[in-house]
């Protein structure tokens, strides 16, 4: 089962848990950074609003309309 808790990564690597964690074993562990360490490097942030222009239309709504739960299917 995988669990996930809420840490800190200290720049001379430590790892800093910020809620109490108790293993009886070592453990594998996945890294996922939540924040950019330089919003210039992170096109996704500076793209978002003008890709936002074309998400929001109802043409795009239209195309994707058949991916939605509940769509009605035209394969049978």
């Amino acid at each position: 089962m995988l669990h996930t808790v809420e840490a800190v990564l200290q720049a001379d690597g430590a790892l800093r848990f910020l809620e109490p964690v108790r293993l009886t074993e070592p453990q594998r562990v996945l890294v996922t950074f939540t924040r950019p360490l330089d919003e210039a490097v992170d096109g996704s942030a500076a793209s978002q609003a003008s890709l936002a222009v074309d998400w929001l239309r109802d043409e795009e709504d239209a195309a994707w309309a058949h991916l939605q739960p509940g769509a009605a299917s035209s394969g049978s």
